[in-house]
């Protein structure tokens, strides 16, 4: 199909002026079988019908030749919806390769970190290669939240800490939620080369410390991440989910010091594009919505509401706050959907921001402001159903809660002395409970929104013992998995066992033991 040409037009009438803005000229191509996995379209490699491409608006469907067509003006990007059983294919980042990227002029040239180099005149046609592959039902994906390093040596701990134990990996593909840096953007290149050793797919949503802040709008913010990644928000299919990758850091406002900053929030382009792919996406799909900032402090989240709370399986999930929690959504925060929608706000990978004293390794231990480590998230998915896996960093899997508790009390003391235990993938749905010995009696523990001691000991400790140390810990928060209880009187002196069964928010069983020493009475 050979493009077609509009004219931007300015009509003036009655003193005012009416701007139309059009779309230059119409691009097309074809979405074909790439039979040898070279990534180039040869004699004999047929076009695929019936898959999405999109423009980051409109979304159209290949005909039975795979062809498509779509507007695009002189800042666009397209790309191919990856279907379930065809992957596309990665550069060696493994970032996968499903996009073009028109821009003739490239990106602005007077920002600190280079974006798209000019793409000169749009192709002929744009060509879209897939590759058949088993995708089943039943397979798991990583969920890294804010890595966030700041300088070589940050990038380094994030491949001591998390990268090293995941390779060889049976995930699928793995997701990076946003802040993949902190500001210092030229850190890239090092950190995806890092990130492909896990030998997995890896797709990356944009944060707000991924940004060029020498822009002075949205659209121009992400430039430097459109040259390292490609869109800022798309979809594809995994097996029978459908993953929806959204841009939700809005870029311009001003605040009340007049500066440049950010808001959550999602333009109006974007929610056109989840409007028009959720309409080729079948209601017994789950669909999870990938983003950076959590989505119940998103300004206008109820328009998304209003296009996901219809259908029977949504999922999302976020990062930016630096602490974990299951929220469930419902009509206190304007959802109409039948049942609450599941958001996990992800574990970071850099805890607070790579803080705190440094381990044998020579690694801040990192732990988050709500008193769980640092780590990632390993999600199963089977059909239209999930499970996460939080993963402590460096920890064994069954690492999923910590005691706290004095090391020794007085007899006397028992029943004045508090447990707290911190479930770390725990919610509202979780039970906790406690004994001393094999043989005492289960005390079930009362849930707390409050800051979990353990972290407050820690920071307090750290800071008398180094003040003059700049990586100290960040204010504590209130603990959204944090559950507590009084020891039972009548412990006899000497030591015992405090033992712990906790529930995640999946249900399942956990159990880990601390040791306590009752003294003599005073």
């Amino acid at each position: 199909m050979k493009p077609s040409f509009f004219l931007h037009s300015v009509i003036f009438a009655l003193g005012v002026a009416l701007v139309f803005p059009a779309f230059a000229e119409d691009a097309s191509g074809i979405v074909y079988h790439d039979k040898n996995g070279n990534g180039v379209r040869d004699q004999g490699e047929p076009g695929l019908p019936g898959v999405a491409v999109s423009n980051q608006r409109e979304v159209v469907q290949t005909d039975a030749e795979g062809r498509w067509s779509l507007p695009v003006t002189d800042d666009t990007i397209l790309f191919v919806v990856k279907p379930s059983g065809w992957k596309t294919p990665v550069n060696e980042f493994q970032l996968p390769q499903f996009y073009y990227i028109h821009k003739p002029k490239g990106s602005p040239e007077n920002f600190r970190y280079p974006g798209v180099d000019p793409t000169g005149p749009l192709p002929e046609s744009i060509e879209f290669a897939l590759s058949p592959v088993e995708e089943p039902a039943q397979f798991k994906a990583i969920f890294f939240g804010d890595p966030q390093p700041s300088t070589i040596e940050q990038v380094n701990y994030i491949a001591d800490d998390v990268i090293a134990e995941l390779i060889g990996t049976d995930a699928k593909f793995g997701v990076t939620l946003g802040d993949i840096m902190f500001d210092h953007l030229e850190l890239f290149e090092p950190s995806n080369a890092n990130v492909a050793l896990v030998g997995i797919p890896w797709y990356n949503v944009i944060g707000n410390h991924d940004l060029n802040f020498e822009a002075t709008d949205d659209a121009d913010s992400d430039e430097t991440f459109h040259r390292h990644f490609g869109p800022n928000y798309y979809s594809f299919d995994y097996g029978p989910v459908h993953f929806i990758n959204l841009d939700d850091v809005e870029w311009g406002r001003r605040n009340a010091e007049g500066k440049l900053t950010y808001v959550g929030g999602l333009d109006e382009r974007q929610l056109a594009f989840v409007k028009n792919d959720l309409a080729l996406v079948p209601e017994e799909k789950l669909v999870v919505l990938m983003m950076h900032i959590p989505l119940t402090t998103v300004e206008n989240r109820t328009e998304l509401y209003r296009l996901i709370e219809k259908r029977p399986y949504t999922l999302s999930i976020s990062g930016h706050t630096h602490w974990q929690a299951h929220q469930f959504i419902d009509e206190a925060d304007g959802w109409q959907g039948d049942g609450p929608h599941h958001h996990i706000v992800n574990v970071t990978v850099c805890g607070t921001w790579w803080k705190g004293e440094k381990d044998e390794r020579g690694i801040p231990h990192a732990t988050m402001r709500d008193g769980a480590p640092n780590g990632y998230s390993i999600m199963s998915f089977d059909g239209t159903s999930h499970i996460l896996d939080f993963k402590a960093a460096r920890e064994p899997t069954d690492y999923q809660f910590h005691i706290h508790a004095p090391n020794e009390i007085a007899v006397e003391d028992a029943e004045k002395t508090l447990v707290h235990v911190n479930v770390f993938n725990g919610s509202k749905d979780s039970t906790v409970r406690m004994r001393v010995g094999e043989d005492g009696e289960w005390i079930v523990l009362d849930k707390v929104l409050e800051p979990d001691p353990y972290y407050v000991e820690t920071r307090d400790r750290e800071m008398a013992a180094r003040p003059e140390a700049t990586n100290h810990l960040n204010p504590p928060i209130l603990s959204d998995h944090l559950w507590k209880g009084f020891l039972p009187a009548g412990i006899p002196a000497g030591s015992h066992p405090i033992q712990v069964e906790a529930t995640d928010a999946y249900g399942r069983l956990w159990k880990d033991e601390k040791v306590i020493r009752v003294g003599k009475p005073r």
